[in-house]
């Protein structure tokens, strides 16, 4: 990528941490020397562990966030940090800064709104196979629910434009947040694009704060949340089609006396099925008019959306491929473009 168009940027570097003392100033210093030209924001979730003065002495902008959990403090860097351009990652040094500058590059040459860097080997990690089997299961749910435009719903190493982060609403509370922030690009068709990244264990005294069992949960039911809010037809009908199959399961033995015999003996039976087929028809219904209002506030969404201003992607992907490209890596990340064109980076 040509660093020509970098300092006309506003880039802001967003580090959500709790308890992240043994790695925080060096991601920090790492960001700093990968992106000179950002301003680095560390948001501290009440850690007890000197987190905040280790990113305050590495050189970043500390902000405390009392509310706990991760989504709390996205919703938080969301609505106060302006920039043009925003990276988001951790603070456990499991991601590599010098991949943002590609992040940067494939947001502006792809013109998308969100860039997903797709955590490379983090299935194989034999530290992780508990969070390595949530992964497959929430993207293969997330594809089933959602649609094909992400691989890997969990990463959170990411790029926004502007108009990403000031119109996404982020209502979650913990690290389902990243759920939430796939299903807002793919609810509205947003520009979108992921490239692979390499994904490194977290070094001696750095702890996972993901419990397995219960974020796991958290984020289930935030599937079920947001697929009751934004596609209820689906939602409502499927319940609405268990219900009147329970219902038929109740009333076939009953008419099959009635037609044999010509007596009802079960009445209470027959009186199940009609409750179950009525709440069956409710539902149904429920699913029709819930569905058109949800269609009608993805319209609000979108116009929001479009009232806000564009970053002049034009431009500055004219400079970046016009420039002199500095030396590659060895490593050519997989790009896969969702929303707009795709290209091998």
């Amino acid at each position: 990528m040509s660093r020509a168009a970098i300092p006309s940027l506003d880039i802001a570097v967003l580090l959500p941490c709790y308890n992240e003392a043994a790695t925080i100033g060096q991601v920090v210093s790492d960001f700093r020397a990968a992106l000179p030209e950002a301003k680095i924001y560390v948001y501290d979730n009440n850690s007890t562990d000197g987190t905040a003065l280790k990113a305050m002495l590495a050189g970043a902008t500390v902000v405390r966030e009392r509310r706990q959990g991760k989504g709390h403090v996205v919703r938080r860097m969301f609505c106060d940090i302006d920039a043009d351009i925003y990276i988001m990652a951790d603070g456990d040094g499991t991601y590599g800064p010098a991949d943002a500058e590609e992040l940067i590059r494939t947001l502006i040459t792809e013109r998308a709104d969100m860039v997903v860097g797709t955590r490379r080997g983090v299935h194989d990690d034999a530290g992780r196979n508990g969070h390595a089997f949530g992964n497959r299961l929430f993207n293969q749910l997330y594809r089933m629910l959602f649609g094909n435009d992400f691989t890997d719903i969990l990463s959170g190493y990411r790029a926004f434009s502007r108009r990403y982060v000031k119109s996404f609403p982020a209502v979650s509370a913990g690290f389902e947040i990243e759920t939430e922030m796939s299903v807002h690009a793919s609810r509205l068709k947003l520009p979108v694009c992921e490239i692979e990244l390499d994904y490194g264990r977290r070094p001696e005294g750095s702890h996972s704060k993901l419990s397995t069992f219960k974020d796991g949960f958290k984020i289930l039911w935030m599937f079920a949340m947001l697929m009751k809010e934004t596609r209820p037809f689906a939602f409502f009908g499927l319940i609405a089609a268990g219900l009147m199959g329970a219902s038929i399961g109740f009333m076939a033995p009953v008419l099959y006396e009635f037609f044999t015999t010509g007596l009802v003996s079960r009445m209470p039976t027959w009186i199940a099925a009609m409750a179950l087929t009525m709440m069956s028809f409710l539902s149904f219904t429920a699913a029709l008019i819930l569905d058109s209002v949800a269609r009608s506030r993805a319209e609000q969404l979108r116009i929001h959306y479009l009232t806000l201003p564009a970053l002049n992607t034009s431009r500055l992907a004219t400079e970046a491929q016009t420039a002199p490209e500095k030396p590659k890596r060895e490593r050519s990340p997989k790009l896969t473009s969702k929303g707009g064109s795709s290209r091998a980076a």
